[in-house]
This record gives C-alpha cells, sequence and structure tokens, in this order.
C-alpha cells in the first residue's frame, strides 16, 4: 500500500500495514457526472496504484456511516470522464450495495441490504472489456452485482475512495486489500492457437 498516491488526499489517514489503511473521510466530496442532477464533482479521496492488463482488486470495507449518501469501496479510473465506484452507500439510513459506471455521464445502481453488516467485501475483476463487481458478507460467497463496459488495452487507476456528499466525514476502514494481475486471456489463447 505504500507505493499507492493519492488523489483527492484527506486530511487524516493511516497506513495500518500492507493491506490495510483507515481515513477520515473528506465531508462534502463526492464523484457525479452530469446525469439527473445536472453537476459534476470529482473531489473524493482516492487512493490507488496504476494497474495494466487483467487483474482481480478485493478488500474488506467497515464505515462508520453517519450521513445520507457516505459511502467507500473500490475505483477504477482512466481520467474524470470514465471511471468506476462501487461499494456501499448509505441512503435512507439502510445499507446500499452501490455501483457508478461513468462514460461522459454517471449511472447508479443500487442494491439494498435488509440487515447492516458490520464489513462488506469486495471484489472487481477486469477482463478484456468489462468490469466484473461482487459483493459478499462473510467473505465465502460472492454474488454479482454488476458487469459493466469497460475499455480494455489501457491501464487504469485502481485502490479505494470514499464520500461523504452531504455529511461532515466518517471513519473508513479498509482491510485485506490486494491487487492480483491475472493471465492474460488473448494471450493464452493466441499462444494455444499458434504453438
Amino acid at each position: 500500500m505504500k507505493k499507492m498516491q493519492w488523489f483527492n488526499e484527506p486530511d487524516k489517514w493511516t497506513i495500518i500495514n500492507d493491506t490495510s489503511m483507515s481515513m477520515f473521510v473528506t465531508p462534502n466530496t463526492d464523484f457525479w457526472r452530469k446525469t439527473h442532477y445536472g453537476f459534476t464533482v470529482d473531489d473524493g479521496p482516492f487512493y490507488y496504484a496504476m494497474v495494466g492488463g487483467e487483474f482481480e482488486l478485493n478488500v474488506k470495507i467497515t464505515g462508520r456511516y453517519k450521513s445520507r449518501f457516505d459511502q467507500m469501496g473500490i475505483m477504477i479510473r482512466i481520467d474524470e470522464k470514465t471511471w468506476i465506484k462501487t461499494g456501499v452507500e448509505y441512503v435512507n439510513q439502510r445499507i446500499n450495495l452501490s455501483a457508478v459506471v461513468t462514460h461522459q455521464n454517471s449511472d447508479w445502481s443500487m442494491v439494498e441490504l435488509k440487515e447492516k453488516p458490520d464489513a462488506v467485501w469486495l471484489k472487481v475483476t477486469r477482463r478484456l472489456d468489462a468490469i466484473e463487481i461482487k459483493y459478499s458478507l462473510d467473505n465465502k460467497d460472492f454474488t454479482l452485482m454488476r458487469l459493466a463496459y469497460f475499455p480494455d488495452n489501457t491501464s487504469v487507476m485502481a485502490g479505494l475512495t470514499a464520500a461523504s456528499p452531504d455529511g461532515d466525514g466518517f471513519e473508513a476502514l479498509f482491510e485485506d486489500f490486494a491487487i492480483k494481475q491475472l493471465p492474460d486471456k488473448r494471450r493464452s489463447e493466441w499462444l494455444r492457437q499458434n504453438l
């Protein structure tokens, strides 16, 4: 984690060990582009590494959510107009699993949880031109939440994000963070056919 860098660094954050970090999420921050609300914001904290090719990103997230739209999770980003954020979003005093996919304009999908889990595990996989988003409440059984288009053949910023659009910030804990490179399917297929 120490080799990662900040986009919109928060005032308070701590690297706990090689796989864990805590932060106090900067108040009045978010990532969004245009759709429905008519505004663009790009000022949430984002701690990332540059990653190329196909990969899997895993993390356990725990937040002390207080205000509407308090959120934390994973972001995959090319630039301010092309990104995906996914994780927990606190809406109507309920924990929601959320994904925002942005290609010029943002869209938003949510799954409301009936209970308030202590933590949520996220698994985001980039394969070819797609991002696969899964979640788990026990780190054993993962459920597909979203499959979204994302441009391939380009390096991306991949890492941890949080925001507090309507609130005065909250404590966010990221644990067991890992990025694992995956074998390139196209290269494997070419080798199989040509060797």
